[in-house]
């Protein structure tokens, strides 16, 4: 299922400041429980929760190529863990890449972003409790 976009500034903000963080060497996780997430799961087709994603990429990483090409990376490596794992649905998860990172391969960036999750605790164990 494709995820729902941040596309407001201001839960950006929210995120950054109330939001749990984990920093990794090119990638920086922030989640916050999402308090609109039932109105989005009565929207859903399959009735299911959803947890709404943004990307941030500065321009410092380069040019409007590399910064999509670090988004489609981070996009993907979301996509590969959630069919992996469960993951906790419900939550505004904001992915920051930091400056390295467009020279890193996806795998690498993968296992950077499987550990945020797993430390921030979206990432669900075996016996269905998360980490």
């Amino acid at each position: 299922m494709k995820h729902i976009a941040i596309t407001e500034n201001h839960l950006y903000s929210k995120v950054y400041t109330k939001g749990k963080k984990h920093v990794c060497k090119s990638v920086v996780a922030y989640a916050l429980k999402d308090y609109h997430a039932k109105r989005l799961m009565k929207a859903n087709p399959q009735k299911e929760y959803v947890n709404r994603v943004g990307l941030t990429v500065s321009k410092k990483l380069g040019g409007a190529v590399v910064r999509n090409k670090i988004k489609r990376v981070l996009r993907e490596a979301l996509r590969q863990i959630e069919k992996e794992n469960q993951i906790e649905k419900g939550y505004l998860l904001v992915l920051v890449a930091r400056a390295g990172c467009e020279r890193k391969k996806s795998t690498e960036i993968k296992k950077e972003l499987e550990k945020a999750l797993l430390s921030i605790g979206l990432i669900k164990t075996g016996n269905g409790q998360a980490e």
